[in-house]
């Protein structure tokens, strides 16, 4: 994997496009990561204990395969290759 946490990365295809982020997780047995901010989900999450199925709408970042990111050197314009 040619990305670890902390890393500043860019992505190369999808919505998110062309913006960039710190990796927050990666997740090497998948093949993917986590970058602050982008690939953004709705997700309902319960509330404890609740019997009546109320909850609550959180955003969260979803996954990003490896393969559409690519690391940006500290300091350089554009994303390094390879």
């Amino acid at each position: 994997m040619h990305v670890k946490k902390g890393d500043l990365v860019v992505v190369l295809a999808g919505k998110d496009a062309g913006k960039s982020g710190p990796v927050v997780r990666a997740l090497p047995r998948h093949g993917q990561v986590l970058v602050e901010g982008l690939n953004k989900r709705w997700h309902f999450k319960k509330k404890q204990g609740s019997t009546t199925g109320k909850g609550e709408l959180v955003e969260r970042e979803a996954p990003i395969p490896v393969g559409r990111v690519r690391r940006v050197e500290a300091g350089a314009k554009k994303a390094k290759k390879g």
